[in-house]
């Protein structure tokens, strides 16, 4: 089975002076059925370095050891509100692009695509526990979980998907397999053929983008 690196949520439990990584069951079932081996990342191997920086080098180890050959950034918490999983993800994505490996980010993961690529988030309405009609490359209905979206499209992607309102649902690299969604596609009870496909194809060992 092809192993595919998660990112992971924070959770902050004060009360029991704990902060942990979780992850959805539904987003390591989906992968499960649809062929793939899940295997979540810890945010607590990058250390930051007084002064600014950091240092990736136990991140950079794991994966070395793990050798993923694709990568899903989840969904869950805002960008700027954990520090260490901004910084775990932004190492995935720049591994991810120096190996030009595929990468699926969903809801969070595609803002956080879209931050790391220099595009802007900016708060929106109507877009929480809603369902939507996408409309572009990709179509049909879309549950929508999300306080923030893009302002624009980052510079070497582009739009596969908007909702009624006209807000960005779905972007594509234009030369890397990589893709993000705002929608989660492991919250529907039963998992749209469209979404699957999509995932399959982008996994693919073709999947390699020639557009510019």
């Amino acid at each position: 089975m092809k192993v595919v690196a998660v990112s992971q949520r924070i959770d902050q439990f004060p009360e029991r002076y704990e902060t942990r990584d979780a992850l959805d069951h539904r987003l390591i079932s989906l992968l499960q059925t649809i062929g793939y081996l899940p295997v979540p990342v810890p945010n607590s191997l990058v250390k930051t370095i007084p002064g600014g920086g950091c240092d990736h080098q136990v991140l950079s180890a794991w994966v070395a050891a793990v050798k993923p050959k694709a990568f899903v950034l989840s969904g869950g918490n805002s960008i700027g509100q954990c520090l260490d999983r901004d910084l775990t993800e932004g190492y995935l994505l720049d591994y991810a692009e120096l190996h030009r490996l595929p990468l699926l980010g969903i809801c969070r993961g595609m803002q956080m695509i879209a931050h790391w690529a220099g595009a802007g988030l900016e708060p929106v309405q109507g877009h929480v526990r809603t369902q939507h009609e996408l409309v572009g490359e990709i179509t049909g209905g879309a549950n929508s979980y999300h306080e923030f979206s893009l302002t624009d499209c980052p510079g070497g992607f582009k739009v596969l998907a908007r909702s009624e309102d006209g807000e960005i649902e779905a972007i594509g690299h234009r030369s890397l397999p990589w893709e993000g969604w705002m929608w989660h596609p492991e919250r529907e009870k039963i998992l749209v053929a469209r979404d699957v496909q999509r995932i399959q194809a982008l996994f693919s060992d073709l999947a390699v983008r020639t557009e510019h």
